[in-house]
């Protein structure tokens, strides 16, 4: 495909250009999932499943860990295709990593996730909706990102296609002096609950807490006993 473009400080591909290019999606390999964020006062716990998928119809590989460390107190999921995922995390960590030795602070995780929603908007990231979370002066956060870059805070939040199942147990459980060892216990049940039912989530758990202290993963092959989380 030839392009009109010719300006060097422009994309090579535009929006619409990029994804003519994207190709099948049915061959695209998905993260499905089901990834949940909760904001304690201790810190903030992210739970994810570890499928992904070709098309949501066939499981290529049972051993993905969605959540990657972003910043030093800061976390976020992996939702959507693969690539795009992982190309969104990159971009951004990068990005960080220049605002902060440019100016010798850190960066807010408000700041984070407003830098966050402007990529998801203006780059070529093919359908991510991911969860960040993090860690500052003024407290725990949890974000969730949508693909057109918009930005959202709540105090828990879920995305993905288990998300509706996942919903309905942290609705009935969820409460303001929630802790982190019960928010533990309450995602990794969410995320169990959501693989019953959706078939883009499942094969294990991943269980990412977030602290002042900086950025813990654990990663299970099945979903434990709740004595063992």
């Amino acid at each position: 495909m030839k392009l009109d473009n010719t300006d060097p400080y422009e994309p090579e591909l535009g929006a619409s250009e990029w994804r003519e290019q994207a190709g099948d999606e049915q061959n695209v390999n998905k993260t499905g999932t089901t990834t949940i964020g909760i904001a304690t006062d201790e810190g903030v716990l992210i739970a994810t499943d570890r499928r992904a998928s070709l098309g949501g119809r066939f499981v290529s590989n049972k051993q993905v860990v969605k959540v990657e460390e972003i910043h030093p107190t800061a976390a976020m999921t992996l939702v959507g295709s693969v690539g795009g995922a992982q190309s969104f995390i990159k971009s951004l960590r990068a990005e960080v990593n220049l605002y902060e030795t440019r100016r010798g602070e850190d960066m807010s995780i408000e700041a984070l996730a407003t830098l966050a929603g402007n990529f998801a908007r203006g780059g070529p990231f093919f359908a991510i909706n991911p969860i960040l979370g993090g860690v500052d002066e003024d407290g725990s956060h949890v974000y969730s990102i949508d693909p057109a870059g918009g930005v959202m805070k709540d105090d828990y939040t879920v995305t993905g296609s288990g998300m509706m199942v996942a919903y309905g147990l942290l609705e009935g459980e969820w409460h303001e002096d929630i802790e982190m060892d019960e928010a533990r216990r309450l995602a990794a049940r969410a995320v169990q609950s959501a693989a019953e039912r959706d078939t883009g989530s499942g094969n294990g758990l991943v269980l990412c807490e977030v602290t002042a202290d900086g950025v813990d993963i654990t990663e299970y092959d099945g979903f434990p006993d709740e004595s063992e989380l």
